[in-house]
């Protein structure tokens, strides 16, 4: 599995940003992607997660209600749609691949490089 995130920048707090997630490869027994977060000085932790077949989803209590995750299954891209931004929004953000239904990082065998987002004067 390979994975390529984009869409990361510097916005205001407030704003709104989109990632995306262009996945190739996938097959079981990989099922669940997931945004992580990594922010400075913090462990990383999983931020939404999708089932990429029946498109069930999860959300972080801090992010619901802000955030929408969706993939385009003709595009073979997972989207995070992020709403309402705030500072602690900020860090890097990785979209990982793995077969369970769980938040827990070493369950993830697929990584992608992460991109950048900034929420900030």
């Amino acid at each position: 599995v390979q994975l390529v995130e984009s869409g990361g920048g510097l916005v205001q707090p407030g704003d709104s940003l989109t990632l995306s997630c262009v996945v190739s490869g996938f097959r079981r027994p990989y099922r669940v992607l997931t945004w992580f977060r990594q922010t400075p000085g913090k462990e990383r932790e999983a931020v939404s997660r999708i089932d990429y077949q029946v498109a069930d989803t999860w959300y972080t209590d801090s992010v619901k209600g802000r955030f929408f995750i969706y993939r385009d299954l003709p595009k073979n891209t997972m989207y995070l749609q992020m709403s309402a931004l705030q500072v602690e929004d900020t860090g890097i953000y990785y979209c990982a691949a793995g077969p369970l239904w769980t938040s827990v990082e070493s369950d993830y065998t697929a990584w992608g490089q992460g991109t950048q987002v900034t929420v900030g004067p």
